[in-house]
């Protein structure tokens, strides 16, 4: 590519210098030509005045003329005022028509008084002369000389001119070589670079340390190709982001699908069961009705939840933060579910918490709390011990739910804080779990700014973990997010 782009370069700068020769040969040899006529005319006019000095009467000595013509290179004619011919170098003067005519303009102009002259083939020889013509003191003398030696000279000044002029070109021509090889270097490598982006390699980077223009241009195009880069990575990672929210979108349909088909057919199993004549059967109608009545409350706990997740995910959820003792929190989320605890025979113990504040939305604190709370119960077995505290970690209050039941295998964490996400997936619908409590918990921390974990071991149990913003922090953030948007 970079030979093309040189060879191209030097086939059009080699034109450049042709015709750039061509027009100096041709001014050159037109200004050397009318300098040497007009040289040779002052020239011949002056050879012709020593001529017409040396004859004074009308009679002409003829071997002197010839004399002085070989002198001077040329034919001189000497013609009376009448315009007729008395001597003529090289042929006989009375067999010579009257030069006093139109066609011969340096005659007339020399009878008239002044220096004439004229370029014209002669009558006679039929070769180009340059005639001169001055006065006489009984006509004109004029001297003819053949343009081929003037042709000579010119060629021969024209030739002088041309090799200087081509000697002069050479350093411009190498100079011009290699101008002509960085710039095809240049252009060689920004095409090269242009080609890389087209096929989509925009982390291509050209070199621009210097500040010629090729540099400010490799520097626009590394700009260019850094802006593409940064797009297409913003596109992909869109694209992957529209992909995982569908695939969340799906499974989300199957998983609600799939969580309302069981309560709904068993609550429709039951209804035609009892249509069908069981409802006058004494033994098992209550039993039938207890569990529709059971399988209804399911379908509101998991229509209630997703109302709430959906609240939340969508922002429309609202929350009042207000300050709260953190002890306070702790202690009253204990107390509502304490009995559904006593009834499991499960001790539900409540550390002291640190006497400090936070900042929070009480009611959403206590459905974590709930939620929380409720999911240990359900996988501790009677006998077991639930703890519920908190401990200060720097501008936040980490509160913990830690239970002795079955534990979670490793492999299952990363996972557990998702909706419809269940470990014993058959354990969970016999307890009536709707697979999205941790993932409302998810959601109210986030609100509050805060992370949650868990930590836990098979067979041994497992802390839940989430933090929640202290009264002196928040305040601090909300003083310096007011003064940011202060006008």
């Amino acid at each position: 590519m970079t030979g093309k782009i040189f060879l191209k370069l030097m086939l059009g700068l080699l034109c450049m210098l042709l015709l750039a020769l061509v027009t100096v040969d041709y001014y050159a040899t037109k200004v050397a030509q009318d300098t040497y006529k007009q040289n040779l005319v002052h020239q011949v006019a002056n050879q012709a005045r020593i001529v017409a000095l040396m004859f004074h009467g009308p009679q002409i000595d003829g071997a002197l003329l010839r004399a002085m013509a070989q002198g001077a290179g040329g034919r001189i004619t000497a013609v009376h005022s009448d315009g007729k011919v008395v001597a003529e170098t090289e042929r006989d003067a009375a067999e010579m028509e009257n030069h006093r005519t139109p066609s011969r303009p340096e005659v007339l102009r020399a009878l008239e008084g002044s220096v004439g002259s004229d370029e014209r083939l002669s009558a006679t020889l039929g070769v180009p002369f340059l005639y001169v013509a001055v006065p006489w003191s009984h006509g004109a003398i004029r001297i003819a000389v053949p343009l081929s030696t003037v042709e000579q000279q010119i060629n021969e000044i024209r030739r002088k001119i041309l090799a200087s002029t081509a000697i002069a070109f050479l350093p411009a021509f190498l100079i011009a070589a290699l101008l002509a090889r960085y710039v095809s270097r240049r252009f060689g490598s920004i095409m090269s670079h242009a080609s890389q982006l087209a096929q989509g390699n925009f982390r291509s980077r050209l070199p621009d340390s210097d500040a010629s223009e090729f540099g400010q241009l490799a520097h626009t195009l590394n700009e260019t190709a850094e802006n593409l880069q940064k797009t297409v990575e913003q596109l992909q990672l869109e694209h992957a982001e529209l992909e995982k929210v569908e695939r969340v979108r799906k499974d989300f349909v199957i998983n609600v699908s799939h969580e309302l088909r069981t309560p709904l057919a068993s609550i429709q199993g039951y209804t035609e069961t009892l249509m069908d004549g069981a409802l006058t059967d004494s033994e098992h109608n209550m039993r039938f009705l207890g569990i529709i009545r059971h399988n209804a409350e399911r379908l509101a706990r998991i229509t209630e939840d997703l109302l709430t997740l959906s609240r939340i995910e969508q922002k429309r959820q609202k929350f009042e933060f207000e300050s709260h003792s953190l002890d306070a929190l702790l202690l009253d989320a204990a107390d509502v579910v304490r009995p559904i605890a006593e009834k499991s025979r499960i001790r539900l113990e409540v550390e002291p918490a640190p006497e400090a504040l936070v900042r929070c939305d009480s009611e959403a604190v206590s459905q974590i709390l709930s939620n929380l709370l409720d999911n240990a119960i359900k996988y501790t077995p009677a006998g077991g011990t639930i703890t519920v505290g908190a401990q200060i970690s720097g501008e936040s209050a980490e509160v913990f739910v830690e239970d002795t039941g079955i534990g979670i295998p490793a492999e299952e964490l990363p996972r557990l804080f998702e909706r419809f996400y269940r470990v014993d997936k058959a354990r969970s619908r016999e307890l009536g779990g709707t697979g999205l409590g941790l993932s409302i918990v998810k959601h109210l921390v986030a609100a509050h700014e805060g992370v949650t974990r868990v930590e836990s071991r098979v067979g041994e149990g497992s802390t839940f973990y989430f933090t929640i913003p202290l009264e002196e922090a928040a305040l601090a953030s909300d003083r310096l997010n007011a003064e940011f948007t202060r006008p």
